[in-house]
């Protein structure tokens, strides 16, 4: 009965180990999944039709930016939605790294159609980019927030000269989406599971970080890219 009982604990620790193992593997591969889908978001951007895309003033004109992909209506928390995202900023070393983050208290109104949504946050000016860079901000309250422009003529004027403008994709087209009273907040567990040991939210987005994976250097090129297609018309 003892070795029966001890062969049943020595399982049940390999099943355990297991089990933590493919947990692991599966958070590794949700991480890359969201890095490649923050891309595909950022791809979209260039191919969107002319009056259904980001003005190519928000594009050039933006310090950071922020993707929430596929944020799926019904994954409720108290306060509202909650997503993940991802967000990288301009530094003297061209667009950082990737800071990954979550978002709650996201209010599924209106313009954030259908049952699943892309949500782009461009921050335009120092005071939304200072809220970013200190890993805690609330949309509207720490910083001024509003429905982005849509058209590739569009003046960014038409967002008010808010801090952060906010788009929902939906296949590729964009539209104004208002996020204010949405929080985001650095992800310490992606961003120890993608740099490998913690990094502040701040050290990240002001490029003091190596890019970390190809899936990660694939998302910052993607937005270069977009910024570079924007300046070419």
């Amino acid at each position: 009965m003892q070795k029966l009982r001890f062969k049943n604990g020595k399982f049940a620790i390999g099943l355990a180990l297991s089990c933590l193992g493919m947990f692991a593997l599966a958070q590794a591969q949700d991480d890359s999944s969201e890095l490649a889908r923050a891309t595909e978001t950022i791809q979209h951007l260039s191919q969107a039709a002319p009056d259904k895309g980001v003005p190519n003033e928000v594009l050039q004109g933006a310090k950071c930016v922020a993707v929430i992909p596929k944020l799926v209506k019904g994954a409720f928390v108290v306060g509202g939605e909650h997503g993940t995202g991802v967000a990288t900023c301009r530094s003297a070393n061209g667009w950082s790294g990737p800071a990954p983050f979550s978002v709650s208290g996201v209010s599924w109104g209106p313009q954030i159609g259908g049952k699943s949504t892309d949500l782009v946050m461009f921050i335009m000016n120092d005071e939304g980019m200072n809220g970013l860079l200190k890993g805690h901000i609330k949309l509207g309250a720490d910083v001024s927030a509003a429905a982005g422009p849509v058209g590739r003529s569009a003046s960014a004027d038409a967002g008010y000269k808010a801090g952060i403008l906010t788009y929902s994709s939906s296949k590729g087209a964009f539209i104004g989406a208002s996020l204010n009273g949405a929080e985001l907040q650095q992800d310490n567990k992606a961003t120890e599971a993608w740099y490998g040991h913690p990094v502040p939210f701040q050290d990240i987005l002001q490029g003091n970080v190596p890019v970390p994976s190809g899936d990660a250097r694939d998302f910052v090129n993607a937005v270069q890219s977009a910024k570079e297609t924007a300046q070419a018309h």
